[in-house]
């Protein structure tokens, strides 16, 4: 029988980021646990329990191959294709709308995958100019999400 608790859910992710692992699926008793981790967002796992989420460091070269420049501002990419959603639940906020500030890490909408909620992170610190997705529309790998203006 597989115990997943938090401790061991930690060691789990950190054993995957240490062993440039990918994705991890257990099962046990009608429990499953998927653990998937792409560049510079964060994964969520989906247990049917509580969520517990891991992000990996935003390196210069994501920045520069993850957003694409343009006259008035930086692309935010979709890193997976999924289903877009701006904020954490129907009935929350938006993570961000035209005209805030956001800084470099901070959460900007959510792309679902494989019924694992992925959160997206701004890889620059700057003013959203265009939010280029509808709520609950699926997307591409590589497709703008958003323009950010730098700051």
């Amino acid at each position: 029988m597989i115990n997943f608790d938090l401790e061991e859910i930690k060691e789990l992710i950190k054993a995957m980021q240490e062993n440039s692992i990918t994705e991890l699926c257990l099962e046990s008793e009608g429990i499953k646990l998927n653990l998937k981790r792409e560049g510079s967002h964060k994964v969520v796992a989906d247990t049917g329990a509580p969520n517990f989420s891991t992000s990996d460091e935003i390196k210069k070269d994501s920045l520069e191959q993850n957003s694409k420049s343009r006259s008035d501002g930086v692309f935010i990419k979709s890193p997976m294709v999924g289903t877009f959603y701006r904020s954490p639940s129907p009935n929350s906020p938006p993570f961000v709308e035209v005209g805030d500030y956001v800084k470099k890490g901070q959460v900007v909408c959510i792309i679902e995958a494989m019924k694992l909620m992925n959160e997206i992170e701004s890889e620059v610190e700057g003013v959203i100019k265009e939010i280029l997705v509808e709520n609950a529309m699926p997307v591409e790998f590589g497709q703008p999400l958003m323009v950010v203006e730098p700051q």
